[in-house]
């Protein structure tokens, strides 16, 4: 027997654990839910700061989540494509795998339920991924599903990205770059001269700030979380005046910027954070099938319409709670017995098929 010590190659490396994220993707699906479920009732809420602002606002937590990816991907594959440790097929494949499934099971579900013509060209579009390349992306067969199209050009420009960010000093004049383009993609290109309708967050340049930014916060990820740890009342304070200011001082003509501070002040927290609010099982177990709750709440919502609630609840208030309750119920426990228990069989099946 051999006992000397084998040593592991260079690139092995111990897993970067952020147990923190787990919450901001957790709240951040539940708040989209929440601004989905306002938006599409029938029958509002009262008006008030909560109904009237924050809730609409949570609207932009697509914007986090894509500050969030970009970090994650970067702790997952950063250092392997630089390296090359990762072949671009083996780096492709696993995206699908983690994306496609669910999605083109959903896309399929929309499709049986209204087929036509319209919805066959428009499934077809989205089970390549690849439809935020259309020209115009006006995809109504799981509309939500946008936000996969987004971060998929992401996925496809990520050895392009790694190669901006190949170091800080580049990272920042490639961020302040994304920023100008930004501008003026919105204010000159979006213009009824070029597009047909104006440039949002659907568009990989108005997102690519996000995602720089979260490449940004990888890079100095060390000296952040330490800093955290030390100081994480301080950051705590910060993110919740930054958020505070966000809607109690007059933004406009500051285009994403708010949006942007405000979401990597969380990020930058969650990253050297213990907090019990953002780490703990809930948070992490709803995290795991977030990108799941957002791709089924709509189906769900429509089903609860369908119930008329307010038949039985007169209150508006207590309607729209009631509503986000059981969408949130349904979307959750689809979600948990199509990842945990359908696909895992399924893939038990063509697994043993193959042999």
């Amino acid at each position: 027997m051999n006992d000397k010590l084998v040593t592991p190659p260079i690139s092995a490396k111990v897993r970067e654990n952020y147990s923190s994220l787990d919450g901001l993707r957790a709240y951040a699906a539940v708040g989209i839910v929440l601004m989905h479920v306002q938006a599409n009732l029938m029958i509002k809420p009262s008006d008030n700061i909560l109904t009237g602002n924050v809730i609409p606002w949570f609207t932009n937590f697509t914007l986090l989540f894509m500050i969030i990816s970009a970090f994650s991907m970067c702790c997952g594959y950063y250092e392997r494509v630089k390296s090359g440790a990762i072949t671009p097929a083996k780096f492709y494949a696993k995206r699908y795998h983690r994306t496609w499934p669910f999605f083109a099971m959903m896309v399929m579900i929309s499709f049986v339920m209204e087929p036509s013509w319209s919805t066959f060209c428009q499934s077809f579009a989205d089970l390549t991924m690849c439809f935020n390349l259309l020209p115009n992306p006006n995809i109504e067969v799981i509309g939500v599903g946008w936000f996969l199209g987004t971060v998929f050009t992401f996925y496809m420009l990520f050895p392009f990205f790694t190669f901006l960010l190949d170091n800080k000093k580049r990272g920042w004049i490639v961020l302040l770059l994304s920023l100008v383009f930004c501008y003026i993609a919105i204010v000159y290109f979006g213009t009824p001269d070029f597009v047909v309708k104006p440039i949002d967050k659907v568009n990989i340049i108005y997102s690519a700030p996000f995602f720089v930014a979260g490449g940004m916060i990888y890079l100095y990820r060390h000296s952040i979380k330490c800093w955290v740890e030390k100081h994480w009342m301080i950051a705590l304070a910060s993110c919740l005046v930054l958020t505070v200011l966000r809607f109690v001082v007059d933004i406009k003509g500051l285009f994403i910027l708010p949006d942007l501070i405000v979401f990597a002040a969380w990020l930058i927290y969650a990253i050297g954070s213990k907090d019990i609010v953002l780490n703990n099982r809930v948070a992490k177990y709803l995290s795991g099938i977030s990108m799941e709750i957002y791709l089924c709440h709509m189906m769900f919502f429509r089903v609860v319409s369908m119930l008329h609630l307010d038949k039985f609840i007169h209150n508006n208030d207590m309607l729209y709670v009631a509503t986000c309750i059981m969408t949130l119920i349904g979307a959750i426990c689809f979600s948990h017995v199509i990842k945990y228990y359908v696909f895992p069989f399924v893939e038990s099946k063509l697994s043993s098929y193959k042999k």
